[in-house]
Parts: structure tokens; C-alpha cells; sequence
């Protein structure tokens, strides 16, 4: 499996290169997926756009460390998503959190440059209802959400402050614990025994301001707390069924049912890590790291070191190859999902350009080929509808509607 400790830069350089492209798919698939509002509720794409050298509306390579950009979301069928205001969890100190918000806040403006840059193609959206007006409109939507809290955990008035600058989903923590909440995967284990007392102030803030809350990559306790103390519906944004796969970033069925019941959603993980099993070779660990540390993440390589960078780990690759989960993988945890949370509670989100994508679902182009593959596991039209975007906006609406309440 791989390590919670390791650089997200690691992480993202784990995936196998892949050059495939992605599967066509039959012609009354693609007008039906074409005719859905397709989100994501989780792109890792705003690391990229802080890059000078990224261009969102060039298609870029996956092996380059890109798995978003707008000729794909085009190509397959995607109408926008949650831009991710990314934070790695510090020192939980008064100067850590200060560096966490100072991050943070670079990073929401990176996602309103790329917007203003570019707002031919693309608009911010702050409200449900946004989306279909801005897919009607030809544009794709740029919803903000922010993974991590402690940008806010040393003052949390300052969510006002980013729900004013566009974000409306916040999750409380990452992959340590911090002053909020405890982690589903810090190797030191929980330290609030679910929410700290400010961890739960930050879910009734995030109630009054309307904020939907998000509780991927927190702990058991923390979930069923946050459901116990939220007003509102709480998401999963990118997390995976523990039935199926048992990994504490996985929700248990007792916590799914309970999701479902307060009117939650869970949006299914596409990360190979979290769906099954991922021999742990040390050897391969460590040259990944080495490679990290010769060259950096693979989306800050320059494009003149790039075939060299490629061939690299390419060698890495033949080395000491591991098998990625891959689309049947998927289905396991979205049927097991939809069996027992519901058809109304379920969705979809690939982490792409965090360390996300599987055999046969690299990157952003090969949604339609899920939507074939939904279908054939009888999946309706209406279901389809509500899977690619209608339960997380659902939420999304329901988040808003009762703010301050």
C-alpha cells in the first residue's frame, strides 16, 4: 500500500505512465452523457495552474502529471467541478496555521486568475442552479472547495473570508490530524477522538454560512459526528466503500446508511491506494522518492526535461511494476455504494491531478466510458442524471438553502 507519510509530489508519481486513450464509446452513449450535467467533485487541477509553464486550455499528457484541462473536459463530456484549494498539513501551530492560511489563500487566487483568464470558457459558479445556466450558457463551471481546514484552524472567522472569495465546501482535515479533527490516516492515531471543541464550532459555521461540509479523509468518529452535529447534508467527495476495500480513508456500511439517512452523498474514489490491495516494495518506494527528489512533482518538470523525466520512471516502472485497480475495481465500490446508501446518494470523482486514476479510467476523458459501463449494470437515465452531478448539487443547494438556520 502506499505510505501516508510520503509527498503528495511521490504520491502523483506513483501512478504507472499511461498513453492509452481512452475507449470509444457507442454513439447513444455519448448523446446521452453529453445531455447530463457531468461534474467532478474533486480536481487537484488548481497545483497545476499555479505552475507558469501549465496551460489549461492546451491538452496536456497525463504522463506529465495532467489529468484535467479544458480540450479533455470537452473530449469527455464534463461540464466543470470543485477546483481544490489544496493545503498540506503543517505544524499545528500559530505559525503553521498562519502559513496553511497564507497558502490557501494563494491558492483560491490562482483559481479566479485561471477563471478571469480564461472566462470565454469558464465561469465561477457560488449556487447549485449555477451550474445547468453556465453549461447552457457554453462555458464549464468552476466551483471552489477547500481540502483542509487548517487554513482556517487558527481563526475561524476566516471561513467568511473564503466563503466570500467563492468557496462552498470545506472539509475539516487531510492526512494528519490537525486542530479541527482527527485524520483517518495519521500514523499517530486520533488525538480529539473525533472532532476537537473547534472542530465543532467549524461545523456550525460552516452551517451558518451555508458552507457544505466535507468529511473525505477524516476518521470514523469524526464523520459521525459531523452527521450528528450538521444541519445540513454532509459529502464525501472522494472516498470509497470500506466493504470493499478495507482502508480507514474508506466509509464503513454503518456510516454510509447513516450518510444516506441525513441526506448525504458519497462521491467514489478513483485512487488505486484506496480500492485494493497495493504491494508495498520498498525498492520501489525508494526509487520513487529519489526520483522525486532529482526532478520534483512531475507536473513542475520543464518541457525540455520531460522525455528524459519520462524515460526515468519509466524505468522504475519496468522495474518493479504493480497492477493499478482498474475500472471493474471502480464498479465494486460504486455497486456496493448504490446497494447500500442508494441510487440518490451516490457519485463519482477520479481525484485526478491529486494522485487519482486507474487502468482504464485515467483521466477526465474516459468518463463516457463509465457512463457505458453504469448503463450496463442497469443503471437508468434518471440514475445516471443524478450520479454525474445531480446528488452532489442536491447537497450543494441544500447546504445554502439552510445556512444561518
Amino acid at each position: 500500500m502506499l505510505k501516508f507519510g510520503l509527498p503528495l509530489a511521490v504520491l502523483l508519481a506513483s501512478a504507472s505512465p499511461v498513453l492509452a486513450q481512452a475507449p470509444k464509446v457507442k454513439p447513444e452513449t455519448r448523446i446521452l452523457h453529453e445531455n447530463l450535467i457531468v461534474l467532478d467533485t474533486h480536481f487537484d487541477t488548481p497545483a497545476n495552474e499555479a505552475n507558469p509553464s501549465f496551460d489549461i486550455r492546451a491538452r496536456n499528457k497525463v504522463e506529465d502529471g495532467s489529468q484535467v484541462d479544458y480540450p479533455r473536459m470537452v473530449e469527455g463530456g464534463v461540464d466543470g467541478g470543485f477546483f481544490v484549494v489544496f493545503t498540506p498539513q503543517g505544524a499545528n501551530t500559530k505559525e503553521g496555521n498562519n502559513a496553511a492560511r497564507d497558502h490557501a489563500l494563494l491558492r483560491t487566487m490562482v483559481i479566479h486568475e485561471m477563471v478571469a483568464r480564461n472566462n470565454d470558457i469558464f465561469a465561477l459558479a457560488t449556487k447549485a442552479d449555477e451550474a445547468a445556466q453556465i453549461s447552457q450558457s457554453g462555458k464549464r463551471f468552476v466551483y471552489i472547495s477547500m481540502e483542509n481546514g487548517s487554513p482556517v484552524a487558527g481563526d475561524l472567522t476566516l471561513m467568511k473570508t473564503f466563503y466570500d472569495m467563492g468557496v462552498r465546501m470545506m472539509s475539516p482535515v487531510h492526512f494528519a490530524n490537525n486542530d479541527l479533527a482527527d485524520s483517518a490516516t495519521d500514523p499517530k492515531g486520533p488525538v480529539h477522538g473525533g472532532l476537537s471543541p473547534l472542530g465543532r464550532q467549524f461545523v456550525a459555521e460552516a452551517n451558518r454560512l451555508g458552507v457544505l461540509l466535507d468529511a473525505s479523509h477524516a476518521s470514523d468518529q469524526v464523520l459521525d459526528q459531523m452527521l450528528d452535529l450538521s444541519k445540513a447534508p454532509i459529502i464525501l467527495s472522494h472516498s470509497g466503500a470500506r466493504a470493499i476495500y478495507d482502508h480507514p480513508r474508506n466509509a464503513p456500511d454503518a456510516l454510509l446508511r447513516k450518510l444516506a439517512a441525513k441526506g448525504g452523498v458519497i462521491q467514489i474514489n478513483a485512487f488505486s491506494g484506496y480500492m485494493k490491495d497495493m504491494p508495498d516494495i520498498p525498492e520501489r518506494r525508494a526509487a520513487l522518492a529519489e526520483l522525486f527528489k532529482t526532478w520534483g512533482s512531475p507536473r513542475d518538470v520543464p518541457a525540455d526535461k520531460r522525455e528524459a523525466y519520462r524515460a526515468a520512471r519509466n524505468a522504475i516502472e519496468d522495474k518493479y511494476p504493480v497492477a493499478r485497480a482498474n475500472m471493474d475495481d471502480l464498479m465494486k465500490h460504486i455497486l456496493h455504494a448504490a446497494q447500500v446508501a442508494g441510487k440518490d446518494h451516490i457519485g463519482v470523482s477520479g481525484d485526478f491531478d491529486g494522485g487519482g486514476g486507474i487502468e482504464g479510467f485515467d483521466d477526465i476523458t474516459y468518463f463516457p466510458a463509465l457512463t457505458e459501463r453504469l448503463i450496463a449494470a442497469g443503471f437508468s437515465q434518471e440514475d445516471l442524471a443524478k450520479f454525474w452531478g445531480g446528488n452532489a448539487l442536491r447537497v450543494l443547494k441544500q447546504a445554502d438553502e439552510l445556512k444561518g438556520k
